[in-house]
């Protein structure tokens, strides 16, 4: 007996969701064997490929899909989580926009809306597609969970913190809920500790699926003071990392050494941008430096002019430099790339950044990138941006180091989960950065951390003076900016600046002996 199509699409989704994929391109083929023009043909194809991690294959199947039905909003919202996932941001945010309003019946797909919007960038934009998924099927954890981190990052703590409550009384073993919860706010008594470990006790993971209750476990113990406990927390995490990390920090370090060696300023005076030949008349501001050294903070006191918007932290930049340099590599850069890249016309790579960075762009004439490590790239936006502001924040190297090692970066900063590896990298930077006074001169505005949180109005009409601003007053008013933030300091940046965090590290200084030493021996100030 031969099944019509219909029959066969609803087996195919049928085994979709018992994620019986044998049985779901089996359907696919036989509608299409009956079809080639059917759309849900190649939809069935296009999860297939999805999941069988074949983004290309996917997308391409998900556009023939709307070739053939421009309505399938199932299909548009596929696809843009494929763009998604080659950063073709720009696609993205276009299919998204003329698509979501489709979306008013189907949970599943405005969670996943939601998701994409939030990964290009633009959370405030997915806030509603979450609350909407979650208001036509509540009680869904995946659903509740989405809509708590993307409320963080809008700072709505308390709605965020309510919901992460809710999540770990129906699955109290979840870690990563827990560690959520435990950024929201300070810990004021022991009650949250005592249940994650307890549950660590009767857990048999090896501890590297651990590591996010080790964290969570560290923050809260160091919130009340228990400084050895905390630290004996936080290097199980790291331990936990660096054991599963495969990592060489001896690449990293070829990396910085190559870069000091091709940008240097003779290298930097030969054939900058033309501005007539860049296709964005808008200023960047490039805010660089070690992770957890106050950039997110210098970010929200500058985007809260009138003249300035934020982009956040974007990977654009070194996306456009890995593509202009053609080097066909795994790694997100590296020493040969460097080389290719210093003979790049300039000017390729200032509008590939901005070709890819305008779906972002307002009005305002000034405009910031926050990616931290775009420290090393410098000299290429020296060069391809002439007029662009580069601001680099510093901050006292045991504080940064020690603010990195209790964080979880997922596997953004190998270097940062050993004592070791982030002396050895810190040496580099630092070599780095010097490096960059060198040649940059007066065009790199440094910001020291501990100056900016104890005299923020003199350091803040300082920096906007150098930047070419008017001094406002929303700049000193930065913790009641509404725009989001997605960084590791998305809860801190609610509140005024303070001063608690400065030589916080005293408080470990027998476990951060062996660091403190490292620093010390290469020729590095300690205070």
């Amino acid at each position: 007996m031969t099944i019509n199509i219909t029959q066969m699409s609803e087996l195919g989704r049928r085994a979709v969701r018992s994620q019986d994929w044998e049985t779901v391109a089996a359907c696919a083929n036989s509608i299409l064997q009956q079809d080639m023009t059917s759309p849900e043909g190649y939809f069935l194809t296009g999860l297939v490929e999805k999941i069988s991690n074949r983004p290309v294959m996917a997308a391409q199947a998900f556009e023939k899909v709307l070739a053939l039905d421009e309505n399938r909003y199932d299909a548009a919202i596929e696809l843009a989580n494929q763009y998604s996932t080659e950063r073709r941001n720009a696609e993205v945010a276009e299919l998204l926009a003329k698509y979501t309003g489709k979306l008013d019946n189907s949970p599943m797909y405005l969670d996943l809306a939601g998701t994409i919007y939030t990964e290009i960038g633009m959370p405030e934009k997915g806030w509603p597609l979450y609350v909407k998924a979650n208001k036509l099927q509540p009680g869904v954890d995946l659903f509740q969970a989405n809509l708590a981190a993307c409320g963080v990052y809008l700072g709505k703590i308390e709605k965020a913190r309510e919901t992460y409550k809710t999540l770990l009384e129906r699955f109290p073993n979840h870690q990563r809920n827990h560690y959520q919860l435990a950024r929201l706010g300070k810990a004021e008594d022991s009650l949250h500790i005592e249940q994650m470990q307890e549950i660590l006790k009767n857990s048999d993971a090896t501890p590297d699926k651990n590591i996010f209750m080790y964290y969570a476990l560290g923050k809260e113990l160091e919130d009340l003071e228990r400084w050895q406990e905390s630290y004996s927390y936080y290097k199980q995490g790291g331990d936990a990392v660096f054991n599963v990390a495969n990592y060489d920090i001896a690449n990293d370090i070829a990396l910085i050494d190559k870069i000091i060696d091709v940008c240097n300023s003779e290298w930097l005076s030969q054939g900058a941008s033309s501005p007539d030949k860049v296709a964005e008349k808008k200023t960047p501001i490039f805010i660089v430096g070690l992770p957890r050294t106050g950039t997110t903070l210098t970010e929200r006191i500058i985007s809260s002019h009138s003249q300035v918007e934020s982009v956040g932290e974007t990977q654009f930049l070194q996306m456009a430099l890995r593509r202009q340099s053609g080097v066909q590599s795994i790694e997100n850069m590296n020493p040969q790339m460097i080389e290719a890249l210093a003979k790049v016309d300039p000017v390729l790579i200032a509008n590939d950044y901005l070709g890819s960075v305008n779906y972002r762009l307002g009005t305002e004439p000034f405009f910031i990138d926050k990616l931290p490590f775009n420290f090393l790239y410098l000299g290429f936006i020296a060069k391809a941006f002439p007029d662009a502001r580069i601001i680099h924040l510093g901050r006292n190297p045991m504080d940064a180091c020690f603010s990195m090692y209790k964080q979880v970066f997922t596997w953004a900063y190998k270097f940062s989960y050993s004592l070791d590896g982030l002396a050895q990298y810190y040496i580099a930077y630092d070599r780095l950065r010097n490096h960059w006074r060198d040649v940059l001169g007066e065009r790199l505005i440094e910001v020291e951390y501990e100056s900016l949180v104890s005299d923020t109005e003199v350091q803040t009409r300082t920096l906007l003076e150098k930047l070419g601003l008017e001094f406002e007053q929303s700049c000193l008013d930065f913790d009641k900016n509404t725009a989001p933030s997605a960084t590791a300091s998305s809860v801190q940046i609610r509140e005024k600046t303070h001063s608690r965090s400065i030589n916080k590290w005293q408080r470990f200084s027998s476990e951060l002996q062996p660091l403190k030493a490292q620093l010390e021996s290469a020729g590095i100030k300690v205070e």
